[in-house]
Formats: structure tokens, sequence, C-alpha cells
């Protein structure tokens, strides 16, 4: 593999990264100076944009509130400008899971911002938000449980010291919950017994498991659950929220009636615009799973997305630890996956375009890796089955994007070449998914006859009308399959407009 693609930064010498997390009720946007093991927060940006409150009856976002959210964005564009592309991480959560033109906000965002906007799924988003908030905790008492109020999503994580055991996300979230049982802002006894209720209901699935699980402490994350603790009046010498505090809170919310008559200390405005939501979910939570105490971090995703991309620039990817335990869970060869990666990587070589180089190499290995993923559910097809899950299992590090991307070199690595799933990803990743799917395709049938020790004597050059692929000539003599593969495999790129000529080297 080229050194290109696989320096990591040093560690030693000092970096400032980004992560900008788009929340369904804030966007948050955090800068952050790394010098070793040491991070100083520089900058912190919120606003309350209110995405989840956008989301149509048909379940797109509209216009009013994608035109909120990009003024705000542009706002962080300009704290963002300067900054390397690979340094800065943009993750979009449960509003921007749901809504039906998500893809078309997302590259109107990105070009707003100056850089693209990752949808990361539920599992992913409560594996980072563990890690952002039990980086700076020690280790006593390390079996944690960590629970996130967002406006859209809930996220609910156990796990011992940094590693995380059970994770979830559940649709319940404090602006959500405000628009069905509150939507005029009016809170009634009834109203509030029925969010609870709902809530409940909707944790019923995973409580007798995380119950069973245990915990020895309880963290809150996020703005409704720091309002809370603030409400109840226990913030000032880090106090813990205990049920005691929630049924107090519940009663002066049922006794203000409206939430534009809520008074509560510590508690803002647009805060208390949501409150009653949050205080319905977070009280659910307490019931379902018997917490009797919670202490609250001022820690959250955007942290975790942090330590994450530091681990990304550091050579300590967690997608690699993702893509291992997809290996194992679907029993796939990985000598085999090993030989095909080294492969495909030499031929690929320095090719990538600017700001894609460690995306590239990485992207590529892992689906030399997972290519055969498929083969567990049945050898016709496979390719195709392939595609299947790596489009909707959870990969722990991978976005949604990163996941198709993924699945479409393991779709094209043989059969026919379908233009249409390159056409389905991001248009800035088109080219370069077009040369990685050539790439792939011809390491696998460099390898078609799995000899351990086979390591082709191949490199790949520009032809005059796509690519030329130089071999030894004794060693391609030897092979009269191999020939005969790549004559069809030329005939099938043919068919595309991607060229391809065998050379003898």
């Amino acid at each position: 593999m080229s050194s290109r693609l696989e320096s990591p930064a040093d560690e030693a010498a000092p970096q400032t990264v980004a992560a900008v997390d788009l929340g369904s009720n804030s966007f948050h946007m955090i800068v952050v100076r790394a010098e070793g093991e040491t991070h100083h927060v520089v900058d912190r940006l919120k606003e309350p944009v209110r995405l989840a409150a956008g989301l149509t009856p048909d379940g797109g976002l509209s216009e009013a509130a994608c035109e909120s959210a990009l003024a705000c964005l542009a706002r962080f564009g300009q704290r963002l400008a300067g900054l390397p592309g690979d340094h800065v991480r943009v993750v979009g959560t449960n509003t921007l899971r749901r809504a039906r033109n998500a893809d078309d906000f997302i590259d109107r965002a990105g070009r707003v911002l100056g850089h693209p906007v990752e949808i990361i799924y539920g599992a992913e988003e409560a594996r980072l938000i563990y890690g952002g908030v039990v980086r700076d905790l020690g280790r006593e008492r390390p079996r944690r449980l960590v629970v996130d109020i967002g406006g859209g999503s809930t996220e609910l994580i156990i796990g011992e010291g940094g590693e995380p055991e059970l994770v979830e996300s559940i649709s319940l979230g404090a602006v959500v919950q405000m628009q069905r049982f509150f939507p005029d802002g009016r809170v009634t006894r009834k109203s509030w017994r029925a969010a609870v209720l709902d809530a409940r209901l909707t944790l019923e699935p995973i409580a007798r498991a995380y119950r069973e699980a245990g915990w020895d402490m309880a963290i809150g994350s996020s703005g409704s659950i720091k309002s809370i603790l603030r409400a109840a009046g226990d913030d000032a010498d880090g106090g813990e929220i205990t049920p005691a505090h929630l049924r107090s809170l519940a009663r002066r919310v049922i006794k203000a009636g409206r939430v534009d008559a809520l008074s509560l200390p510590g508690v803002s405005e647009a805060r208390s615009a949501i409150f009653p939501g949050g205080l319905a979910v977070l009280t659910a939570v307490f019931e379902s799973l018997g917490v009797k105490a919670m202490s609250v971090s001022d820690k959250a995703l955007r942290e975790g997305v942090v330590a994450d991309l530091l681990g990304r620039l550091h050579d300590r990817d967690i997608r690699e630890q993702g893509v291992r335990s997809a290996m194992a869970r679907y029993h796939v060869d990985a000598a085999h996956g090993e030989r095909v990666a080294a492969t495909a990587l030499g031929l690929f070589g320095d090719s990538a375009p600017p700001g894609f180089e460690r995306f590239a190499g990485r992207m590529l290995r892992w689906a030399a890796l997972l290519h055969e993923i498929g083969l567990l559910i049945a050898h016709k097809g496979y390719q195709k089955h392939g595609e299947y899950i790596l489009g909707h299992a959870d990969l722990q590090g991978f976005s949604r994007n990163d996941q198709r991307l993924l699945a479409a070199l393991v779709r094209l690595h043989r059969g026919r070449f379908r233009e249409d799933r390159i056409a389905a990803l991001p248009t800035e990743w088109q080219a370069l998914a077009r040369r990685l799917a050539v790439v792939l395709r011809l390491a696998v049938i460099l390898h078609r006859g799995r000899d351990p020790a086979a390591a082709p004597p191949v490199r790949l050059g520009a032809g005059e009308t796509g690519v030329q692929l130089f071999c030894a000539a004794d060693w391609l003599n030897r092979r009269p399959l191999t020939r005969a593969d790549l004559a069809r495999e030329a005939e099938q790129l043919g068919r595309v407009g991607i060229g391809l000529q065998t050379a003898a080297d």
C-alpha cells in the first residue's frame, strides 16, 4: 500500500479539529485543539434550529426549516473556513434519518458549510455519545448507563469502562413528544399522563434487557436533561436528578398549564418551549428502567465525534473494528480478503484525487475484506446479498453514505457493472467510486484461484481510452483461466464505456 494512503498524523503535533452535530432540536459545533491526549476546546457554537418541528405530514423537511438550518450552517461555515477537510466531521441525526428529502438537504448543507454532511445511524449515534460522555470519567464505578434525550430520538447505552455493551436508539424525543401531546403548548394532567405512558410503551421492548444488565451509575447528557437538573435546583454542586425531582417538576409543569407560563430556574425561554416533552421522556426512562439517581454530563455527541475523528487521523479508525466484527459474524475468509485487499491497494496506488487519499484507501481495503460477505446466504448472486447486508447492517463507525459506498463496491465486484449503483452515491464520490470498483473487480479476478502463495505481478496504468493492466507475461501465460477472465472483464467494462486493456510488462 502506498505511503500516501497509510501515513498517520503525528500524534504529538498539535491539531485543530471540529465536530458539527445537526441535531433534531439544536445544531452544535465544537472546535478542539488536540495535543496528544490533551484536548482544549477553543470554540463552541449552538443554535436552536428545531429541525424536527419542520417535518411535514408527508415526511419531508419544510422549505422554511431548511432555510433556517442553512442560515445557521452558513454561520458555522465561516468558523470552519481554513480547516482541512479530514479535520472536520459533520453528522446528522434522527430528523435527517427520517426526512424523505434528506439527501437534497445535505447536498445544500455541504455546499454552505464547505464540508460534507454524514447521516449516522441510531446505533452509531449512541456509540459516539457514549464515547463523548465517558472519555473524562475515572475508572471507579465503571459500569455506566448513559441516556441522551434529543429532539427526535433517545439513546440508551450500557457500557463497561470505555466499551459500550447495550446500544439502543429509539424514536422518542423532546420535540417529537411536544408535537404529539402538547402541540399548542398546553399541558394538562391527562396529556401529561398520556405522554409518559406513550414513552414507557416505546421503551418496553428494551427495558427488561437494560434492567437485567445493570449499572453502577447512570449519566444523562443533552440539553433536555441538563435543563431538568437546573430546574430541579441541584446543578450548582454537581447534584443528581432523582424520581422526587421529576415528580415535583411534573406538578409544576401541570400547574403552569402552558409552556409560556413556565418559570423554571436556569431554563431559557427556548428550552422551556420543549421542556415538558423532555421531562416526560426522562420520567418514562426512570420508571421503565428503575433509575434511582442520575448525574449529568456536559459531554455529548460532538465530543464523541471529536474523539472518533482524532482516531481516524492517527490511524485508529474504529471502522476497522466494525469491519472485523462483520467478517467474524458472517464467517468471511479473512486470509483471502487480505490477499485481495493487498492486490487492490497495489493497483490503486496513489491515484486518489486530492482530499480523498486516506478515505479511498480505507474504503477499498474494507470492500476487499468484505467482498464475500454474502456467501453466508448463498453463492448464487452473493454480491447482491453482500450489498444488502452492508447497506442495512449496523457497522460500527460508519455513516449512511460510508455504508452506501461499501455496499456499492461489494455489489460491483463481479457480475454486471451497474452504473445506477454509482449514480446513487454523492456526486463528489462517483468518479472515485467507479475507479475503486474497477480496481476491486480486477483484484478479485487475479485471486480467483485462491492460491495463498499468489502475489500477482501486476500494475495499473492509464490507457488511451481507460485503464491498462500490465502483467508479467510468463505469469499470465501460465494462467489461461485468468487471461480468459480478464478478456471477459474487458468486454464487460467496455459495455459501460470503461476501457480495459491487458499488456505484458
